[in-house]
């Protein structure tokens, strides 16, 4: 597939320069480049179908997840498409090894209506093979684990004669067709939730905020700025205190937006987030990532703000979509949790020449300028709860696919 690896390269050549703004963005361009790659992907006869979906997902999320280790959202969705092959190949073995047991039975019942028994045996409807599949996708209790019961059950197939031989091959064309189909639209529901992420968000505005309340934000999150509107268009009247943000002053564009949608602004300096917290009712942030510990990545200075809104017991809610969910705990060595950007952000090498030279004999120079992008929020100052997100990323992520 020529085009399929140019477009790859290409998209590779993107997340290295940074020209994917957004983590939203980046997931959805990611899925899409995914979509291609299994409906374009040709797989051998000899050879499994789900299997070599699988292993061409992970060649391609490897290089994606290479280019930009720091957007975590790249290799969380391919992680979903992982688990959206296996779900769906999974779901396919269920509902063929459940008919063949009606096949059996029908053939058992024909037997005993011909010696006259006339036993009969329960159809199985679609509804129940389908259950069966979602039964068979749940984690195995601590009970099978004990009992050492397989977690799959596999049909003895024999071939008898060449036209048994062309069934099969039939059956498993048939098959590898199916699993595509069902894969690609598992994916196709992948995109549409991932670019209706902020909508279906900004519907919750209305149960959280409340009547002339004070809201107290951080950073630039397109999330925010649709659930504080949402809230806005429901008849709410509050107030928003927008940190700026520095030294990118991301807070100053927030607020210019806020202003423009009608809602009662003020900018204040991120220093006097602990001064003003007093003031505030609640805290509302956008993440960056949501680790699997409950841990929020967000952009810098949101430690502080959690700090303050744990001290003067102020609320703090996180406002993420679902492709933010990492899988992943921040001591794992494949997570980057931080990136370090231009000292010419915060200072002008101009002014500062003389302190940026090197001291005598030291080998480095006597000023350093440290300029990180995100912040860490632990789950004890305001994260998630950890057993909640175990859930979430039972139900999200297979455990085979956490390391690429």
């Amino acid at each position: 597939m020529p085009d399929v690896q140019s477009t790859v390269l290409e998209f590779v050549n993107k997340l290295r320069k940074r020209k994917i703004e957004g983590s939203q963005a980046t997931a959805r361009c990611t899925v899409e480049l995914l979509r291609s790659v299994i409906s374009h992907h040709r797989v051998p006869h000899h050879a499994n179908q789900a299997s070599a979906l699988i292993d061409a997902v992970k060649a391609v999320g490897a290089q994606l997840v290479a280019a930009n280790p720091v957007e975590l959202a790249v290799g969380n969705v391919v992680r979903r498409v992982l688990h959206i092959i296996r779900e769906e190949d999974l779901s396919l073995a269920t509902a063929a090894v459940a008919g063949l047991d009606l096949l059996d039975a029908s053939d058992d019942d024909d037997e005993d209506v011909n010696n006259g028994k006339g036993i009969g045996y329960p159809a199985m409807s679609a509804a129940v093979v389908a259950a069966a599949a979602r039964s068979t996708l749940r984690p195995p209790s601590l009970q099978t684990l004990l009992e050492g019961t397989p977690e799959s059950a596999t049909v003895p197939y024999t071939s008898s004669s060449g036209a048994d031989s062309e069934s099969k091959t039939a059956d498993k064309s048939s098959i590898t067709r199916k699993l595509k189909h069902d894969v690609i639209e598992g994916v196709n529901q992948l995109i549409h939730e991932i670019a209706g992420c902020h909508e279906q968000i900004a519907e919750q505005a209305i149960e959280h905020i409340h009547q002339n309340e004070v809201i107290l934000t951080l950073g630039s999150s397109r999330t925010v700025l649709e659930f504080l509107c949402a809230a806005k268009e429901k008849k709410r009247s509050f107030r928003v205190f927008v940190a700026e943000g520095a030294p990118r002053y991301q807070g100053h564009l927030l607020a210019k937006e806020l202003v423009a949608r009608g809602l009662q602004t003020t900018v204040i300096t991120d220093s006097a987030v602990f001064a003003m917290i007093s003031r505030v009712n609640m805290v509302i942030i956008g993440a960056h990532a949501v680790m699997a510990n409950g841990g929020v990545i967000g952009p810098v200075g949101v430690n502080m703000a959690a700090l303050a809104a744990k001290k003067h017991a102020v609320p703090f809610v996180v406002l993420a979509g679902s492709h933010k969910l990492c899988p992943l705990y921040p001591h794992n060595p494949e997570v980057l949790l931080n990136e370090l950007r231009s000292p010419s952000e915060l200072l002008d090498f101009g002014e500062f020449s003389d302190c940026l030279d090197f001291g005598a004999g030291s080998g480095s120079p006597l000023l350093q300028v440290v300029n990180p992008t995100f912040d860490y929020v632990p789950p004890s100052l305001g994260g998630h709860n950890p057993s909640y997100m175990y859930r979430l990323i039972a139900d999200y992520y297979s455990a085979d696919d956490l390391v690429m």
